[in-house]
């Protein structure tokens, strides 16, 4: 499991993680997180754990897809 508070996107916005909820029919873990800036699409998402979590390579680097950064 991951921990609620305060994540960094590596693109550089801020989410809250509300929790992780399982999918209805195939029992996947998907993050409930809000979106902590004025996004016209929606303010809650939902993020398979694994992709969540995941490292991405950028400029040859390996970095967190999301960063926890605070409660």
């Amino acid at each position: 499991m991951i921990q609620t508070g305060i994540y960094q996107h590596y693109k550089g916005q801020k989410y809250r993680v509300i929790g992780v909820a399982k999918h209805s029919e195939t029992l996947e873990d998907l993050v409930v997180y809000e979106a902590l800036y004025e996004n016209p699409k929606s303010k809650l998402w939902v993020r398979p754990l694994n992709n969540f979590t995941e490292n991405i390579e950028i400029d040859g680097k390996q970095t967190p897809r999301f960063q926890y950064i605070q409660e």
